[in-house]
């Protein structure tokens, strides 16, 4: 089976008639809505004024998108593209026109008091009710026109510019390691991939190869990091936001109450993290906790290797016991090509997906080697692209859902795997499947507390002057054994987790690591719903994911009848993984 993806769906090439016909139609829509504003703002029909500024935003939107996603796909699988880069860089800087339109939509927004009414008047206006009403809401963050035109145009060759410089840096690093006595430059991802293999000599060598090579790129990778947070604090501070995190909390329509039920819920589950990680270190033959390179080590002796094939085959047949809709989707999404798993020089490590409401498709990117823990991964970029699949009878502006809620539905297709396959399993198939859960949300509970109080207290710092790269290395390792603490060996961490971990370069998107918690823990207490529920949860697990762009996250969860402000909540769903700690430890 082909292991790379199409982009056909959306162009054939930078030199087709349709991407030069949407390129050309791009600068019209912009130029048409710089005139609209100029002259509907003044408006004594105010919704009318909103109804068009909505039909407006959407046509702009898809073809935007469209010719968006298409370079930056391209870009993610061949960072040297240096067209695709070129033809980005020019749609950023168009983009940038639309601030002054924008903004003084949401300044004349803020003014109109008796806004319900209007809405009630339309049915555009009911549909896109939440968008409007968060356009008000967050007009109180916004500066003078003027202002925010020039911040727009200065992002491109600010924090837009050093991620991209990060990205480029990433995507090309090469790791120097001799294997079998042969010495080799490898790519990074198919390097940090060997720490899934069996074979110990070769996940400790490629761990020290790794992070020895991160020293060609640390001092680069650290201005990169100091630029593009020193940015963050300077604009928060303009915009009158407290911190970093309130926005982020604001823009994943998030409050703090939830946020923090969550993280003392998780800090309280942390031994018995530790306790499972100390088991795997005794199984591994290590005596002062496991040691990182080992973190992902496979235990058992279960065969869990898997061919692409047999990959689809494994993720499709266990779809069909929770949704034979959800199966047919995923088998049609290998079947079309939607997914590059093939590793390569030139390809970011990592996976992700893209939802592309444009064409009412998505494209996946992973780098598979064949090891369980790369199936979950693919169940779980399918599970964004499902997502994407319940939106798509939304309109463009109401399917742009919150980062906590975006790792809803991911989560969710990695426990129904999970689950499912552990029915069918042997005792050593159960064991590694145990054991690769486990791991999983070891990362997502243990590694993202690290991650998320590294972040807070590089903010602190930022705002006193740069870091240094011993710095940011000092601030990941005390981070690390707060949340590992004698789980592993301290002798054995990975201070550069902050150079080849990419979401600490997004700009817009400060504080990327507890929305996976979030999405963890929601999707198991989810999954708990349907365990009791059965088969009629499953058209209401569809409606909660059409409805994840247009609702607070606290009010989708209500849908559920689940109130994440409670504590309880959170333990509840990580007393399923105390759960799987316990069985995995009976069972070795």
């Amino acid at each position: 089976m082909d292991m790379r993806w199409s982009l056909n769906e959306l162009y054939t090439s930078y030199d087709s008639d349709e991407f030069q016909k949407d390129l050309k139609r791009c600068d019209e829509e912009i130029e048409k809505i710089i005139k609209w504003a100029q002259v509907k703002l003044t408006d004594k029909n105010p919704a009318q004024t909103i109804e068009e500024y909505i039909k407006m935003s959407q046509e702009f939107g898809h073809i935007f998108s469209r010719l968006y996603n298409y370079l930056s796909l391209i870009l993610s699988v061949d960072v040297n593209d240096n067209k695709a880069l070129n033809y980005l860089e020019k749609l950023e800087d168009k983009s940038t026109k639309l601030t002054k339109p924008q903004v003084e939509f949401q300044r004349w927004l803020k003014g109109i008091d008796n806004i319900a009414d209007i809405i009630s008047s339309s049915p555009i206006l009911k549909e896109h009710e939440f968008f409007i009403r968060e356009n008000q809401e967050k007009s109180q963050y916004l500066l003078s026109t003027q202002e925010e035109i020039i911040i727009s145009k200065m992002k491109t060759t600010g924090s837009m510019a050093w991620a991209k410089l990060q990205e480029n840096l990433i995507s090309n690093h090469t790791v120097e390691i001799t294997i079998d006595g042969t010495e080799k430059s490898l790519p990074l991802p198919v390097v940090r991939n060997m720490a899934n293999e069996k074979d110990a000599s070769l996940r400790k060598n490629a761990y020290q190869a790794e992070l020895k090579s991160y020293e060609k790129i640390a001092k680069s990778s650290a201005a990169c990091l100091n630029g593009i947070k020193g940015e963050v604090i300077t604009l928060c501070k303009l915009r009158g936001y407290k911190s970093p995190l309130d926005k982020t909390l604001e823009d994943s329509r998030l409050d703090r109450q939830t946020l923090e039920a969550m993280l003392e819920a998780m800090k309280e589950s942390l031994p018995y993290f530790r306790k499972y990680l100390r088991k795997k270190a005794e199984i591994l033959g290590h005596k002062n906790g496991l040691p990182f390179y080992d973190l992902f080590a496979p235990v058992g002796n279960a065969d869990m290797k898997f061919t692409y094939d047999k990959a689809r085959e494994f993720i499709v047949k266990n779809f069909k016991s929770f949704s034979p809709k959800l199966s047919n989707f995923v088998d049609n999404a290998f079947e079309k090509r939607w997914i590059d798993a093939e590793p390569r020089k030139g390809k970011q490590s990592g996976a992700f997906c893209a939802n592309l409401h444009c064409i009412g498709q998505s494209r996946i990117m992973t780098n598979f080697t064949g090891s369980f823990s790369d199936v979950t991964t693919l169940a779980h970029e399918l599970g964004h692209a499902y997502h994407g699949h319940c939106l798509i009878s939304e309109s463009y502006l109401n399917s742009d859902y919150p980062m906590p809620l975006a790792e809803t539905a991911s989560i969710f297709n990695e426990t129904i795997i999970t689950n499912a396959a552990l029915k069918e399993a042997s005792k050593e198939e159960a064991i590694s499947i145990l054991e690769n859960s486990l791991q999983g949300s070891t990362q997502v509970i243990v590694d993202i507390l690290s991650r998320y109080i590294f972040e807070t207290e590089l903010f602190k710092r930022r705002e006193e002057s740069s870091l240094s790269v011993e710095e940011l290395k000092e601030i990941m390792l005390d981070a690390q054994r707060q949340t590992y603490s004698d789980g592993l060996d301290e002798n054995y961490l990975h201070p550069y987790m902050w150079v080849c971990k990419p979401h600490y370069y997004y700009a817009d998107c400060n504080f990327y690591n507890f929305p996976y918690a979030f999405g963890e823990l929601f999707a198991k207490g989810l999954y708990a719903e349907y365990v009791k529920r059965g088969k009629s949860f499953v058209e209401e697990y569809d409606n909660l994911l059409k409805v994840t762009g247009k609702m607070k996250v606290r009010d989708v969860a209500l849908i559920m009848g689940i109130d994440i402000h409670s504590i309880d909540f959170w333990r509840s769903s990580l007393n399923v993984i105390k759960e799987d700690i316990e069985k995995f430890i009976s069972l070795v």
